[in-house]
């Protein structure tokens, strides 16, 4: 953590859940980052193509948290009060420039999974869900550094080469992309 002012970013307040999702209060970001047994909530958007291709990006290199490595199509925190399904919209429209409401040719969101990750610094309760959009997406530069569609073929050859986040290898054994 810097020793310096919290950023806006760092400031920002999360939900503190226990292990059923219930909601025991708030606490910063930047303690909800630096502490695993503060559980917070987070979605995470699986966007594929109508050819099975699934679209990642690469974490920006500014990130503190797996920065540079490849990771799912979107991924964020859900805000205080705000539902999961919310959070995805969101963080659809925020990262991709995808806004579900004003698309009328895209999928549904579709809820796949929900799973806890934890690490030495966090602890997500994470929601996990799929669409089927093509594109044209307009990528957050303050968030992510590149994107493009992933095969399965080119899934498996990356995975345990340093290039894919942790969580998005754990995620595509849990969408049986990998096995």
């Amino acid at each position: 953590m810097s020793s310096g002012p919290a950023t806006e970013e760092e400031s920002e307040l999360l939900e503190v859940v226990d292990e059923t999702g219930r909601v025991l209060g708030l606490a910063p970001r930047s303690e909800c980052h630096g502490n695993p047994s503060l559980v917070h909530r987070a979605v995470h958007v699986f966007v594929f193509d109508r050819a099975g291709r699934v679209f990642l990006q690469k974490r920006s290199l500014r990130k503190r948290i797996q920065p540079g490595k490849w990771d799912t199509s979107v991924g964020g925190h859900v805000d205080p009060g705000e539902s999961y399904e919310a959070a995805a919209a969101r963080e659809l429209e925020e990262e991709l420039g995808v806004e579900l409401t004003k698309s009328g040719d895209l999928g549904q969101l579709e809820h796949r999974h929900d799973y806890v990750w934890k690490t030495h610094v966090e602890t997500e309760r994470v929601r996990t869900f799929e669409l089927t959009c093509d594109g044209p997406f307009r990528l957050h530069p303050e968030e992510i550094d590149d994107g493009r569609f992933w095969t399965e073929a080119e899934l498996h050859a990356a995975v345990g080469q340093g290039v894919l986040t942790a969580n998005l290898e754990h995620e595509l054994r849990l969408m049986k992309i990998l096995r």
